[in-house]
This record gives C-alpha cells, sequence and structure tokens, in this order.
C-alpha cells in the first residue's frame, strides 16, 4: 500500500510541477507581450527562465537534502532531453527556420556553458566557488540578450499601447502566485517520492533522475514547443530550448551549488562492460559527454541547414532513444 502511494504522491508531483509550471508561463508570456518585448526576446530569456523554475526547485531541493545525484541528474537529463526529444519531436512536427545571428550566439553560449561544466566537474565534484562562476556566466547570458532585445527593437515598429482590464491584470497575478506555488510543491514531491521510488524498484536515484524526474522537468518546454508550432511562433520554440539548457547549467546549477555549501558530488556508478563490472563517475564520462553531443548536433545542423529540419530532428531523437537505451543497458 505504501509503494502504491509513493507512485501516486509521484505522479502528482509531475502533475503539479506541469500545471504550475503552465500557469507560470502563462503569466510571464503575458507579461512579455503587454509590455511589447519581442519573441526571441521571450523565448531566450523571459519563457526559458519560466520553463527552467521546475528543474531549479527540484535541483535545489535535492541538493538541500544531499541527494546530489538527483540534483545533477535532473539538469543534465533535462538537457538532453529538451534537444534530444523537445526539439527533436518540434523538428519533426514542423522544422524550424532560424535566424542565424541569434542562433549562433545562443547555441555558441549553451556549448560553452556545457564544456565549462565539463570542466568544473573533473574532479567529480562542483563547488561552490565553480557555482559562483556559473552564476557570472548567468548574469553575462542575461546582460547579453538584453543587448540583443535593444538591438532588435530598434528595427521594429513600436507596438500599439494595448488597455489592459483590472480582472485580466488580476487574473495573470493569480497565475503567477499559484504557479510558483504548485511548482515548490510539485518539485517536493517529486524528489521525495523519486528518491523513494528508486529505492523500491531497485535502481539508483540517478537514473530515475535523468529519466522520470527530467522528463517531468521538461514538459513545460515541450509543451511550450507545441504551443509555439501551433500559434506559428519557432522563435519561441528554438530561444526558449537554447535559453532553457543555458540556464539550466549556469543558472540552476550555480544556485544548487551555492545551496549545499560543499557542493555538489558526482556519485560512481557501476557500469557491466563484457563480463566485468567497473564504478565509474556517469555524469561526467557518459551524460555530459551525451548532452554535449547533442548541442553539436544541433549547432552544426542549423550552420549547414539554416533550419532545425526534419533530418536533424529524426537524428536528434534517435540518439535520445539510445541514450535510454544505454541508461537501461549498462546502468541499470
Amino acid at each position: 500500500m505504501e509503494n502504491i502511494l509513493i507512485v501516486v504522491l509521484f505522479i502528482i508531483g509531475l502533475i503539479t510541477i506541469i500545471k504550475g509550471g503552465d500557469w507560470f508561463v502563462d503569466a510571464a508570456v503575458w507579461l512579455a507581450k503587454v509590455t511589447g518585448v519581442p519573441n526571441v526576446f521571450i523565448g531566450s530569456t523571459i519563457v526559458s527562465v519560466a520553463t527552467t523554475l521546475p528543474e531549479l526547485f527540484v535541483s535545489s531541493i535535492a541538493t538541500y537534502q544531499e541527494h546530489y545525484d538527483v540534483a545533477l541528474g535532473n539538469v543534465v537529463g533535462s538537457i538532453v532531453c529538451n534537444i534530444g526529444l523537445v526539439l527533436g519531436i518540434t523538428a519533426l512536427l514542423a522544422p524550424i527556420n532560424l535566424k542565424q545571428t541569434t542562433f549562433k550566439t545562443k547555441s555558441l553560449f549553451m556549448l560553452i556553458s556545457c564544456l565549462l561544466l565539463l570542466f568544473f566537474v573533473r574532479d567529480t565534484i562542483l563547488s561552490s566557488t565553480e557555482g559562483s562562476i556559473l552564476i557570472i556566466v548567468f548574469l553575462i547570458y542575461i546582460f547579453i540578450s538584453v543587448l540583443e532585445y535593444y538591438k532588435n527593437e530598434k528595427t521594429q515598429k513600436k507596438s500599439k499601447e494595448t488597455v489592459v482590464s483590472t480582472m485580466v491584470i488580476a487574473k495573470n497575478i493569480g497565475k503567477f502566485c499559484f504557479g510558483a506555488i504548485f511548482i515548490t510543491v510539485g518539485a517536493k514531491l517529486l524528489v521525495d517520492n523519486g528518491v523513494a521510488l528508486a529505492n523500491i524498484i531497485g535502481v539508483p536515484e540517478q537514473i530515475v533522475s535523468l529519466t522520470l524526474i527530467a522528463l517531468g522537468t521538461s514538459l513545460p518546454e515541450l509543451t511550450t514547443a507545441i504551443s509555439s508550432i501551433i500559434k506559428k511562433e519557432a522563435g519561441i520554440s528554438i530561444g526558449n530550448i537554447l535559453g532553457a539548457n543555458i540556464l539550466n547549467i549556469v543558472m540552476v546549477l550555480g544556485i544548487s551549488s551555492k545551496i549545499s555549501g560543499r557542493g555538489i558530488f558526482i556519485s560512481f556508478q557501476n557500469v557491466m562492460i563484457g563480463t566485468e563490472i567497473y564504478a565509474i563517475p556517469q555524469t561526467l564520462y557518459f551524460d555530459i559527454p551525451v548532452a554535449l553531443l547533442l548541442m553539436i548536433i544541433l549547432f552544426i545542423g542549423g550552420l549547414i541547414f539554416k533550419k532545425v529540419n526534419r533530418i536533424m530532428g529524426f537524428l536528434l531523437i534517435t540518439t535520445y532513444i539510445l541514450y535510454i537505451g544505454a541508461l537501461a543497458k549498462f546502468f541499470l
């Protein structure tokens, strides 16, 4: 009976965090639209920050409770899921044209952030000092995005002022507040019951965080991507994915490492190669390199095709499926 309750609470946590993220994103986008902010800026900063809040809360709570595998696995798993699954599905449904200047800047920043993370954790720990550097990089990213916004603003016509009713304002403030509350509650349920679920089914916490929890916290990005396709605003979709991945590394891990004080530690997982079992730091040798591979595919493909086409979409989602298959084969 207790096991069933854990599964139910885990599912409730997923639903809660998804709904909270949905409300929060709605309120953030509404605020941006009312103030006349361009789509590219909305996608790369405002929506990205909003849709990354689930990862921030999950990793922060996990770090506070010293479940470091969950904290790091959630971030890396979300990045893999964002590019491999979310962007892969999005591209298969509707190829995304790229604004080359923006794409080059954001994707290159994403690659540098991932390489920086890989360099920091080479000793199997992301220290508090290294977390501070990531936070500085986060501030640099926001600064670059603001500069890009003002540069774009000069070439765009000013939007007409709109009169917003008190009821609409109250509704969106309510969405903003309740969204934040739901994300917090959902994140706590996800971490507590995700760890318990890992113990029940006898798999490492890291595997659960890389798959189930990461997928749950990435659903806001998937929802935003599909919504952008329907509304024919692909600029929000690609900007959101790139921005969310950058923020997962520099904001989420930066803040989480400061919460711990001692930093975030990478644990060693047993992997069977042939008939031998080896203990390796999985995140360092496997998960982050896969995330980096997906980023490189996206970056090079975007430069060659000038869009995220169906060929790239197929390649991204195939890589994601192979990654999940490798987790099941080697690390379970």
